[in-house]
């Protein structure tokens, strides 16, 4: 039978005014992220000069040279970059949820985070110089090690031709505990490089201009559009895996893919901003609440809703001590923590009732 995620009778509305909903939310988040700052860009002067620069009109206007370096150099590749990451988690924490059956799963489950963590310590405490080519390697690094700590989890918990949830999930649990332990030894043997690893743990790891945007782009289209098209074999694995096979679904291939595009998703928004959490945990169990726990909609609705919230919370940390900036994570982990107890509340709430 359908665990209760599934059979719960949440509120749907259509499926029209749920993308037109959350469309005009992530350009709302994406207008205010960069309108937002310690130098604050009137909206009609946003809106003027990406006209501008549209092929075939000619809009011109008298707009301050520090405006549009502060745009197009700064906040207009940041705020892609945010947007993407916050889609990132979004569509991947909606998988693993889906995957494990369990609204309390979150991107890092089966130890992306830690796997990138690892990867970019070993970076930085090789003392890179401060070039492009020397930053790069953090995100690099990260990304190898996120993906290489997922194959190693899933190599692990594969029994024969099966990989059972619960033991992927244990796997993951000693896995990610090995890869923090060596993560904090070599933070406390680089002492030198100990703030700028904190930094990037904590989601405040971000190399600047369109480079990083650019590079993030192959990885996330191919994840994030492999997402959005498993939602239907997600819906069948919610009925259990013998079930799932007797409705003629390859129960393996389908969770290998499902792991596979999630944890390149993932691995790819840690890579390129350092650990933000909660976002993958946040984000699908709202969208579930809100429109229901059909997987074919609730993975899209999650890649933009994602991207809204992490928007959202970008602009908080910009805004919340300027002129300095707070690291996003902070911000995510401040509203996540409190939203994870209600969740954990009400799973206890549900478990006294029956």
């Amino acid at each position: 039978m359908m665990d209760a995620q599934a059979r719960e009778g949440m509120p749907r509305r259509g499926g029209r005014t749920a993308w037109l909903l959350s469309l005009a939310l992530l350009l709302a988040m994406a207008m205010l992220n960069a309108s937002m700052g310690p130098v604050k860009i009137p909206l009609s002067d946003i809106l003027g000069m990406l006209a501008s620069r549209i092929p075939g009109l000619e809009i011109s206007g008298e707009w301050s040279l520090q405006f549009r370096t502060i745009l197009f150099d700064i906040r207009l590749p940041n705020m892609i970059l945010i947007a993407l990451a916050g889609m990132a988690l979004g569509g991947s924490g909606a998988a693993y949820q889906g995957l494990f059956r369990n609204p309390l799963a979150d991107p890092y489950i089966i130890g992306v985070a830690s796997g990138a963590g690892l990867g970019a310590v070993l970076a930085m405490a090789a003392r890179w110089p401060a070039d492009f080519l020397g930053m790069a390697a953090v995100p690099a690094a990260a990304f190898a090690g996120g993906l290489i700590t997922v194959g190693l989890v899933y190599a692990i918990a594969r029994i024969g031709r099966a990989t059972p949830v619960t033991t992927l999930i244990l796997a993951g649990v000693a896995v990610s505990s090995f890869a923090t332990a060596m993560t904090s030894m070599i933070m406390l043997l680089s002492t030198e490089e100990l703030h700028r690893a904190v930094n990037w743990m904590v989601g405040g790891f971000a190399l600047g201009g369109w480079e990083p945007v650019l590079a993030s782009i192959p990885y996330l289209s191919i994840s994030l559009t492999a997402l959005a098209m498993l939602g239907r074999p997600l819906n069948v694995l919610q009925f259990g895996d013998e079930q799932a096979r007797q409705m003629g679904l390859e129960v393996e291939r389908a969770k290998l893919i499902l792991i596979v595009m999630a944890s390149m998703a993932a691995a790819t928004a840690v890579s390129f901003t350092g650990i933000i959490a909660f976002v993958g945990l946040i984000v699908p169990h709202v969208v579930r609440l809100l429109w229901g726990p059909d997987y074919r909609r609730l993975i899209p609705l999650a890649i933009l809703s994602g991207g809204s919230f992490l928007l959202a919370a970008d602009v908080i940390a910009r805004m919340a001590l300027s002129p300095r900036e707070l690291p996003v994570g902070v911000v995510t982990s401040a509203v996540g923590a409190p939203f994870f107890l209600w969740l954990l509340q009400r799973a206890k709430t549900r478990v006294r009732f029956w």
